[in-house]
């Protein structure tokens, strides 16, 4: 599918918008990994964006290779409320991530985690089957898949 830029998106649709079911995140992310294309997917293991709620910290960034791992497992993309690390590891990967910032110190999580719940991530709720929708202007969230 060809990219779909979030300010056109926007501009298509100000009727959602305007109903909250089109809610564009706060813009507090930085752009890791292959960032040519928009990510874009709903939220399904393996064929979309997975969502990492990291509590906002910057003090213990997600587990190694998340880029590669992603990639190999079919991600469209990650999306991390939190910090990352192996920025260089991430960019050579052909999948787009989002994070707060960089970190050098490793995760003191043991994996533990939820799947499939509701996240506050950049001042929105994201729920499970949702649609991310991002490029270098920012990031959107929505019910539905939309279009232009």
């Amino acid at each position: 599918m060809a990219s779909l830029a979030t300010a056109e998106l926007c501009d298509a649709n100000p009727a959602l918008i305007a109903k909250g079911e089109l809610r564009v995140l706060q813009p507090v992310f930085q752009m890791f990994g292959h960032h040519s294309q928009s990510v874009r997917g709903q939220l399904t293991r393996g064929r979309g964006v997975l969502v990492i709620d990291g509590g906002g910290a910057c003090g213990r960034p997600r587990r190694r290779q998340p880029g590669q791992l992603a990639q190999n497992m079919g991600w469209a993309g990650i999306l991390v409320n939190g910090c990352i690390r192996d920025v260089d590891e991430i960019n050579g990967c052909d999948v787009g991530v989002r994070a707060l910032g960089s970190h050098p110190l490793k995760s003191n999580k043991k994996g533990l985690g939820e799947k499939h719940v509701s996240v506050n991530v950049g001042g929105a709720v994201i729920q499970d089957g949702e649609w991310l929708y991002a490029d270098s202007d920012g990031i959107l969230i929505s019910k539905t898949e939309i279009s232009i």
